[in-house]
């Protein structure tokens, strides 16, 4: 009979989930220390797996896979600093939104056939953890039992809520871990058996300086994943444009470093390197006759002046710079720090290229009218090498990346492009990361929003 781990590695879709990398860093273990599965998150991280479990609920490929799955989601959004899983209710929702995700990954019944046949649709509030019955046929399906018991007005608010979950229109999961609360208490999710590691070293937090290779691995993996149909917009999952806005926020701050850095990327310091050649105008003297009003004059008095005073164009060269393209990081982990971005950068926008490029795994050109509306167009993802092709296609010498920092590792031909510019990276927010773009820009600051 095959072990765990060769059922689990063969449960894989070959060549679409980008998943060899992680499975030969983690190593999975049999054990009947965890109730279903974990991730270890070490130095060294193992994907602990509970035989029995397997056996008795996740015995075909297809219900191991979306075991597996759960947990890799749960390792990824169980460790930003969004989202700390800390009460019993803020697990619950966790799983519920994993499991919806992984749904619409996977919606064929036989890989959904985990979650319907592990949790019940006429329990409150288990029938969350679950697709509704008739999902796929109706879109949206009907509503389990467990929320058709439920009295109003709590049955239309939890009812919304799933809806949510499954329906196409969908929501993000943020929305979700804010209002899904509001229709639990501690005592109702009691008792309710969850999935993964809710209370080990997985969600401890800040996963990417305990296991730091570990969070990298599952971050490439996850944001390279096709994207479903219909997916509830997130960090884990994107590949299909969304459009959004962000209210505008202009702080004086931010304002400051940006234009420091622009001004360094443009060469407008007054001691730059770059020249601009205008054409200027000067006085000059000459018998030669030229129509001005102290000739007009003079001549009306009956006097022939011997000098005309005129003026002459000539071309000077002056220090001065260039417009700067400016790239903004608009990935999932950015979310909420638009807005503060976004005024800054029209503050600054004397110095700032008329497109915009917002960046996430693709480039979206806005103009600045568009950036004051708070236009925002994402994947979801992050992924430095559209940046990369974008300032080779366009020919861009000077640029401002506004970033994070998480936006993977560029090598080969993408990082000689963004050595060759004259490049300023602003790294936003608290929770930044500076190894990934280490030694590529000539100027660096923090933007704190």
């Amino acid at each position: 009979m095959s072990t765990i781990a060769e059922r689990i590695l063969d449960c894989f879709p070959s060549g679409n989930y980008a998943l060899g990398a992680l499975l030969r860093l983690v190593d999975i273990e049999e054990t009947d220390t965890v109730p279903t599965a974990a991730v270890e998150c070490r130095a060294a991280p193992r994907l602990l797996v509970n035989p029995g479990f397997v056996e008795a609920h996740a015995n075909t490929p297809e219900k191991l896979l979306m075991l597996v799955m759960h947990e890799l989601h749960h390792v990824l959004l169980g460790h930003t600093t969004l989202f700390p899983a800390a009460t019993p209710v803020q697990n619950f929702v966790f799983d519920c939104v994993i499991n919806a995700l992984i749904s619409r990954m996977f919606p064929a019944p036989e890989h959904t056939a985990f979650l319907t046949d592990y949790y019940s649709g006429a329990r409150f509030p288990e029938c969350l953890l679950r697709p509704p019955p008739g999902w796929r046929d109706s879109r949206a399906g009907r509503l389990p039992g467990g929320i058709r018991k439920l009295e109003s007005p709590d049955k239309e608010k939890t009812a919304e809520v799933y809806r949510a979950l499954y329906a196409p229109a969908g929501a993000t999961y943020k929305e979700i871990f804010d209002i899904l609360p509001k229709c639990l208490d501690g005592e109702s999710v009691e008792g309710v058996p969850l999935l993964g590691g809710h209370q080990g070293e997985s969600t401890q937090g800040q996963l990417e300086h305990r296991a730091p290779v570990l969070f990298d691995v599952v971050r490439e993996a996850v944001e390279r994943w096709p994207q479903p149909p219909d997916p509830i917009r997130g960090r884990s999952l994107a590949d299909l444009l969304k459009a959004s806005t962000v209210n505008l926020e202009s702080k004086p701050h931010p304002r400051s470093i940006l234009r420091r850095l622009l001004q360094k990327a443009g060469g407008q310091s007054g001691g730059g390197a770059v020249r601009r050649i205008d054409l200027s105008a000067s006085p000059v003297i000459s018998p030669v006759p030229a129509m001005e009003r102290r000739t007009a004059v003079l001549q009306s008095l009956g006097v022939k002046p011997m000098l005309y005073t005129g003026e002459t164009l000539t071309r000077r060269s002056t220090r001065s710079g260039e417009k700067v393209h400016v790239y903004v990081d608009v990935s999932g982990s950015m979310d909420g720090l638009e807005g503060v971005i976004y005024g800054a950068i029209l503050d600054c926008r004397a110095w700032v290229h008329p497109r915009v490029h917002l960046f996430s795994t693709e480039i979206m050109d806005i103009s600045h009218k568009a950036l004051r509306h708070g236009v925002k167009h994402s994947t979801g993802g992050t992924d430095i090498d559209c940046v990369a092709r974008h300032m080779h296609e366009q020919r861009v010498r000077r640029a401002l990346i506004i970033t994070d920092g998480w936006v993977g590792k560029p090598a080969g031909g993408v990082l000689a492009t963004m050595k060759k510019a004259r490049l300023a990276v602003a790294f936003a927010g608290e929770n930044i990361h500076l190894d990934d773009l280490k030694g590529l820009a000539r100027y660096t600051a923090h933007l704190p929003v």
